[in-house]
């Protein structure tokens, strides 16, 4: 484990804190342009999850549209309230040829949103994990700070947007920005800011998240805001 990984892990609560919990539940909102643009506006506002901390799984109830999901990395499913099943098999087989224009439906909506989900709340804890490799790369000044960055490569076995990503760190050791390139829309950018942290259990977790694209010196474009993230509550049961 690099010594930023290291410290990053420890300040957001430690690795044996985190060992304790088995799975963590939350009530949160989630917009940005991204959902009109793919014809799902409204489909993840007022949602709660219920995510396995162990291994790629989150159950997703929406209170508004009265659906519940289920993500996993080879299926997903959505059961209506009138007792309508949709499912989808090796789901990540359906975005063959997608670029960011590519109108979705509710169970692309599920697979991409419970992958994000799923990788956003582990982090840092996650990159710890047999299979991934680590690389500190030169600091990086926004925001008035200096913010050391971790490249993170992804192993096959994991569904996330892309096998390479960026993760900076503040002077406190806690997550600021996430970069990726999204394999399902057809490479598009995100750099995804994490803020408004709060200590549940004695894990620190940002209830707070944005996301722009980026340009080609990795700056943040203002307009659109293309994803945003609320959360309402958060906590974390035991392992069994």
């Amino acid at each position: 484990m690099s010594t930023l990984l290291e410290q990053a892990v420890q300040a957001h609560g430690g690795i044996d804190n985190w060992s304790r919990f088995g799975r963590m539940t939350a009530e949160l909102d989630i917009g940005g342009a991204i959902w009109p643009h793919k014809g799902q506006q409204g489909l993840l506002e007022d949602i709660a999850l219920t995510v396995d901390l162990r291994n790629q799984h989150v159950d997703i109830v929406s209170r508004q549209q009265a659906w519940r999901g289920v993500f996993e990395p080879e299926r997903v499913s959505i059961v209506s309230s009138d007792g309508a099943t949709e499912e989808r098999r090796a789901p990540r087989e359906s975005f063959a040829g997608h670029v960011h224009t590519t109108p979705w439906d509710r169970l692309h909506t599920l697979y991409f949103s419970g992958y994000a989900l799923w990788t956003y709340l582990t982090t840092p804890f996650l990159f710890t994990a047999p299979g991934f490799q680590t690389e500190e790369l030169p600091e990086w000044r926004e925001n008035g700070e200096t913010w050391r960055r971790l490249k993170v490569v992804f192993p096959e076995r994991i569904a996330t947007h892309g096998r390479e990503q960026l993760f900076y760190f503040g002077p406190d050791g806690l997550l600021r920005r996430h970069d990726y390139t999204v394999d399902v829309m057809g490479g598009a950018q995100g750099a995804n800011y994490a803020s408004n942290y709060r200590n549940v259990r004695g894990i620190v977790v940002p209830m707070t998240r944005r996301v722009y694209a980026y340009d080609e010196q990795r700056r943040k474009v203002e307009e659109p805001l293309l994803v945003t993230i609320d959360m309402r509550s958060v906590d974390f049961e035991p392992a069994a």
